[in-house]
């Protein structure tokens, strides 16, 4: 490959479990960024802002601003705000994100005389209840376009793993004989608006995450450089029922830096 100028990463399950720092993680960032490569932390995460993440991330010693963050909320106001301006949208999400989706029209979930347009589906948590899935299966046979952050089945916390949208979705989409329109990772366009954002190629990037179809498999059908990680959701039965295999698989994100002297030394012979 190419140099690597630029190292896409994961938060949860790469850096963190429930915001607090995975073993190694915090040195291993501070070196990357001293050593050259440009980084962008590129997450599916719908429970929390880029301000909010970056406060978090800051308080357990990564060295991070907002600015260096990519959230699935912020290519969501992007991709509505290009694709269906002006829509009525109705927002089904735990967590307060309302301000990475600046543009978007949302309406109050108690209006129930307007029907949206687009119904936006972020991170699960207790607020997808029946009432608020049968609200949105209202809507979708009404002719709402179904739009979703994500499609993850569980993610990890300090709890261990726990259920996320994807479980939801597949139930909606199949009930409502539709497709969700998916904005966040493994969908392509969130991989190039990241590299745009870098300034970086496809082949000189890498792209580390801890699920092995949404951040390593599809970064790699775009050309990047995939790094699989065995924290976080990993779980072996999964990386041997993947589609594909990654590139490189590391115990955690703390070997980053080595794998990293490694490519640099090979890539200069």
């Amino acid at each position: 490959m190419e140099p690597v100028r630029a190292v896409l990463i994961d938060i949860d399950g790469v850096l963190t479990v429930s915001w607090k720092a995975l073993p190694g993680a915090v040195e291993a960032l501070r070196h990357i960024r001293a050593s050259g490569p440009a980084v962008s932390l590129i997450t599916n995460t719908t429970s929390r802002t880029r301000a909010s993440i970056a406060d978090a991330l800051t308080a357990e010693g990564f060295p991070v601003d907002a600015e260096n963050i990519l959230t699935a909320p912020a290519v969501t106001a992007a991709f509505l705000g290009e694709h269906f301006p002006g829509a009525r949208c109705s927002l089904l999400n735990s967590g307060e994100i309302r301000e990475d989706l600046a543009g978007v029209s949302l309406i109050d979930d108690d209006d129930r005389d307007t029907v949206p347009d687009v119904v936006v589906v972020g991170g699960a948590g207790p607020e997808f209840d029946h009432a608020s899935l049968n609200r949105v299966f209202g809507h979708l046979q009404q002719g709402a376009r179904l739009v979703a952050m994500h499609r993850n089945l569980y993610w990890r916390t300090d709890q261990g793993l726990q259920l996320d949208t994807g479980a939801y979705l597949l139930g909606l989409e199949r009930a409502a004989r539709t497709e969700a329109k998916i904005t966040g990772k493994p969908a392509r366009a969130f991989f190039e608006t990241a590299l745009g954002r870098l300034g970086a190629r496809p082949g000189e990037a890498l792209m580390v995450g801890d699920d092995i179809e949404s951040d390593v498999l599809a970064a790699q059908r775009t050309g990047i450089t995939g790094v699989l990680v065995r924290t976080g959701k990993y779980l072996p039965e999964t990386h041997r029922a993947a589609s594909g295999s990654p590139d490189h698989v590391l115990d955690s994100f703390a070997d980053l830096p080595a794998l990293l002297d490694r490519l640099s030394s090979a890539g200069a012979r």
